[in-house]
């Protein structure tokens, strides 16, 4: 069979990457043709386009590059029809997959969706034309199959694809991983400040600030897949700051707190059982029109599955060093710390346990075969 996916991201490439693998497991023959990066490349297959190169975050960045996004849709939609593949699958990355899933379906082609659009956060009336745009929609988060039948259509929940990607990894030795990557002995402080530029810029310069009122820990910068580390370098200008590239959960697998900028790696941090701060400073234009747009009480996929507040969230204004640093005595300190680990603990049940490429995987590959 021939599969047609489209994931935008990092995380879009992490998730695609195992969906690959488990539709291998399942039809020896499949042919791969993809949006997406490393990770997926590496499964084989045909690369169109890497993430890298249509990464924009906000709504300012977005209206700059509408030409390059137009063209890029148009790119792609030309590239569907040369595949002709069996099936589409659309993973996260709403803005261009539903506009390609419209258009695909008035083509004839099977559209899955694999990690649903954040539908749930704003713009509800999304749901209707997903509805009549997408054959089957496989959704991660606990709570999304009942969002979804508010407007009577039907979702498969499958559990969510990080237990997998976690719980599958090589363990880090820690001896072997310090020597190698770190700067000395003392405690860790995780610095997760996103994956674009923008985000990274506005939140590194505040987690940073904090360094010097506190000694005894090492602050260490996890850099994202998606940025070299000349873009780095500039903000590590303290004999107390590290970096590691592209070994997110290795550094979390062994730090004692972590700072971190809102999105996956918020439930990341929460899986390897972190305590955390989440982090979020946009554009004030971009701010201004999703705090009218977002109606969820919040922002971190954490306390939005848990549907309580497990994690403080200090957005826009409230993200400075004075709030920063408060927050971060509070999640260094031992009662503290055993609350967040009882509530991590439910969190993971809550997601269902592993298994999410797979079922996936056998459901698209079963809908082929019928």
């Amino acid at each position: 069979m021939k599969y047609y996916i489209i994931a935008g991201e990092a995380s879009g490439d992490l998730h695609g990457s195992n969906l690959m693998k488990a539709l291998l497991k399942k039809d020896v023959n499949a042919d791969f043709r993809f949006w997406g990066g490393d990770l997926m490349q590496a499964v084989g297959g045909t690369l169109v386009k890497h993430y890298k190169e249509r990464s924009f975050m906000g709504f300012v960045e977005v209206l700059k590059n509408l030409p390059k996004i137009f063209k890029d849709i148009s790119l792609c939609k030309n590239d569907i029809i040369s595949y002709h593949p069996d099936a589409l699958i659309f993973i996260d990355n709403s803005g261009f997959n539903l506009r390609i899933a419209k258009w695909a379906k008035q083509q004839g082609f099977r559209t899955n969706y694999y990690i649903s659009p954040q539908v749930w956060a704003s713009r509800a009336k999304r749901v209707h034309a997903i509805k009549r745009d997408i054959d089957a929609m496989y959704v991660i988060l606990p709570f999304e199959k009942a969002f979804y039948k508010t407007f009577d259509y039907d979702v498969t929940f499958v559990g969510h694809p990080l237990i997998d990607a976690i719980s599958d990894r090589k363990q880090v030795d820690e001896y072997e991983f310090r020597k190698q990557h770190l700067l000395n002995d003392k405690p860790i402080i995780a610095l997760l400040p996103g994956s674009r530029k923008q985000e990274i810029t506005k939140t590194l310069s505040v987690m940073l600030s904090l360094v010097d009122e506190y000694p005894k820990y090492q602050f260490v910068i996890a850099g994202a897949p998606s940025q070299d580390f000349e873009f780095y370098s500039p903000f590590i200008n303290n004999p107390n700051v590290g970096f590691v590239n592209n070994k997110t959960y290795d550094l979390l697998s062994v730090s004692t707190a972590a700072l971190v900028t809102s999105g996956t790696a918020t439930l990341e941090t929460a899986l390897f059982k972190v305590p955390q701060v989440v982090c979020y400073r946009g554009s004030n234009i971009s701010y201004q029109i999703a705090k009218r747009i977002i109606t969820l009480k919040y922002i971190s996929l954490v306390n939005l599955i848990m549907d309580k507040k497990v994690v403080t969230e200090l957005i826009q204004n409230d993200f400075n060093s004075k709030q920063l640093k408060k927050e971060l005595d509070i999640i260094l300190d031992d009662y503290e710390r055993t609350k967040f680990f009882l509530d991590y603990y439910d969190l993971e049940l809550k997601l269902g346990g592993k298994g999410a490429s797979d079922k996936t995987a056998d459901l698209i590959f079963k809908s082929l075969k019928a």
